[in-house]
Parts: structure tokens; C-alpha cells; sequence
């Protein structure tokens, strides 16, 4: 069953731009362009592209936010705007630095308020609450007031507070912005967990690829308001020739002629004592073994493809730019 449908999807803003000295003049821009996506009932997915993509735009549409410009746009069977109220029975929200929590309660007291306004029945708000303070650790700060918590304990908050109803679907735009190692691991792994569940959609928005390539089997890049790919994020970087880095700091430079299978060098540093490595047909833990078989390593890092590069490969080849 679809949980989400978008047809023809639309939305323009009007701005005012400067036409003379004194004179400014109405100018339309689409921020989401003729989207066109369907997602099916426990689907986890991506949903990612550069700053001002239309990423949150398209959420705030999806959410009952804002109205569509143009096309037609479904979630749980819901026309979101005018059902509003009904659909946000159905879904729940964690907008990164939003806090739906109550600034001066505590945590504890912030859930209970959530139950009634959701009108939960006791024994499932109860229930949901015990699996979520299990899987997210919550006990050592439920009775802190919210002020009072770190950004990833009241990260943590926040998922808790968008699953107490149980909702169908959950958005989530750009959740782990802002943790600590730490905090990003617990978030990681309790979304992983409840996505293996299959029992809620999770439509996730974010810069991190990391929460993408751990979460996400199904990613869908959107640039300049259009979706410019969908698909597994394995087909993206096959497609437009993202690669993974290994930098590495050698105790004395590399040889010369030295090469490493699988992977080529983009940039040699500090009199050859930092060398990077683009990772092109062999795996990290491949080329990590070779390379400390063949060169005296004093430290390495895997850095990971920026997404913004990522989306920039994407939509050069889509547009035919150079």
C-alpha cells in the first residue's frame, strides 16, 4: 500500500527583485518542480540534494505546512491541508533544531502532556514509552527539564515525542544534525531498528550521508526542485563517479612508483607524507590492508563523499553542463 503519492507536485514562492534604482519587480520561483514519487507502506528513504533543493519544502507540502502551487499530493490517504488535523493523528514530525517538547517540564511530563493531546489510550502510550526508553537510554534524563538537556538528549526526546501516538509515517529533516559521535550513534541505531520493523515509513532528509548509507535503501536526490535520481545510493555513486577517500599520514614518504590497487592518488601533501587516495574499484578494508603492507603508516581516515558533490556530479550530467 502507498503511503505517500506525489503527482505533478509544485510549489512557487514570489519574490521581489531589484529592476532599477528605485524600482523592484515580482519575480516566481519554484522551489519544488513537478515532483513525481511514490512510496510504499515500512519503505525507508532518503530524501536529499544541495541547500535550497527543495528538500524541507517538499516536507512542509507532505505535512499539511504548505500548500501545493500545483499537482496532487497524498499521505496516508490524506490530502494534507485540508485533513490536517486527521493526518497529524497519522504522522509524526522531528524537524532538527524544532523542538516540539516543552521547554520549562521535564521530559517525563512533556510525554504525558503528548498523550492526551493525541488522545493515546494509556496502556499503548505506556508501551510505545518503555521501547523507547529502552532503545534510546532516557532514563538518566527524563525528569531534567528540557532547557536543561543536551542537544542529543533532547534529540532523543523529540523521536520519542513523534512515535508516542504511532504514527504511520515519519519525517525526519536532518535529525542528527548537530550530535556528538555518541548521540548520532543511539539515533542511528534505533532509527535502523524501528525501519527493520516495517511497521512505520520513514521519509529522512538530511546532509549526513552516513545516516543515509546506514538507514536508507532507497534514496531519492532532488535538485533544483526536480528528483534527478532514484534509486540505491550504490547506483548513484556507480553512475556519476563518486568515490570514497583514504587519507593517509605516512612516518616517511611513499616510495617512489609506489601504486595501490584499485585506487589513485589525488593529492600528495606535507613532502610526501600525506598522500589521499580516491577509492575507485577496491573496498576501504582492502585498500587499508595493502597500503599498511606497503608504507609505514602513522595514521589513516576514510572520508566519506560530500553529498553536495555528490548532487553537483548528479545534476551536471542530468543538465549536460560541463
Amino acid at each position: 500500500m502507498s503511503m505517500i503519492e506525489m503527482r505533478g507536485l509544485r510549489k512557487d514562492f514570489t519574490v521581489r527583485v531589484k529592476a532599477g534604482r528605485l524600482r523592484r519587480e515580482k519575480r516566481i520561483v519554484p522551489a519544488v518542480d513537478g515532483v513525481d514519487l511514490t512510496v510504499d507502506g515500512g519503505e525507508m528513504i532518503g530524501y536529499i540534494g544541495p541547500n535550497g533543493a527543495g528538500k524541507s519544502t517538499t516536507l512542509k507540502m507532505l505535512t499539511g505546512i504548505l500548500s501545493p502551487s500545483a499537482g496532487t499530493v497524498s499521505v496516508c490517504g490524506l490530502t494534507p491541508v485540508p485533513q490536517r488535523t486527521r493526518l497529524a493523528l497519522q504522522i509524526g514530525v522531528v524537524f532538527g533544531q524544532r523542538s516540539q517538547l516543552w521547554w520549562d517540564l521535564p521530559l517525563r511530563e512533556s510525554f504525558a502532556l503528548l498523550r492526551h493531546i493525541y488522545r493515546v489510550p494509556p496502556a499503548e502510550h505506556a508501551a510505545r514509552l518503555t521501547r523507547c526508553r529502552s532503545l534510546l537510554d532516557l532514563d538518566g534524563f527524563l525528569d531534567t527539564p528540557v532547557r536543561q538537556l543536551s542537544l542529543g538528549q533532547r534529540m532523543r526526546g523529540e523521536l520519542t515525542a513523534a512515535l508516542l501516538h504511532g504514527p504511520r509515517v515519519l519525517f525526519l529533516d536532518e535529525p542528527t544534525i548537530g550530535l556528538d559521535v555518541v548521540s548520532k550513534q543511539a539515533v542511528r541505531s534505533f532509527l535502523a531498528e524501528l525501519g527493520a520493523r516495517g511497521d512505520v515509513t520513514l521519509v529522512l532528509t538530511t546532509h549526513d550521508l552516513a545516516d543515509i548509507e546506514r538507514l536508507c535503501r532507497r534514496l531519492v536526490v532532488i535538485d533544483h526542485g526536480r528528483v534527478v535520481h532514484d534509486g540505491t545510493i550504490d547506483a548513484l555513486h556507480d553512475r556519476y563517479g563518486s568515490r570514497r577517500r583514504l587519507v593517509v599520514d605516512l612516518e616517511s614518504p611513499l616510495p617512489d612508483g609506489f601504486t595501490l590497487p584499485g585506487a589513485s592518488v589525488t593529492a600528495v601533501e606535507a613532502d610526501r607524507h600525506r598522500v589521499s587516495f580516491a577509492l575507485d574499484t577496491v573496498s576501504a578494508g582492502a585498500a587499508v590492508a595493502a597500503l599498511m603492507a606497503s608504507a609505514p603508516v602513522r595514521d589513516l581516515s576514510l572520508v566519506e563523499p560530500d553529498i553536495e558533490d555528490v548532487v553537483a556530479r548528479l545534476y551536471t550530467s542530468v543538465s549536460g553542463g560541463p
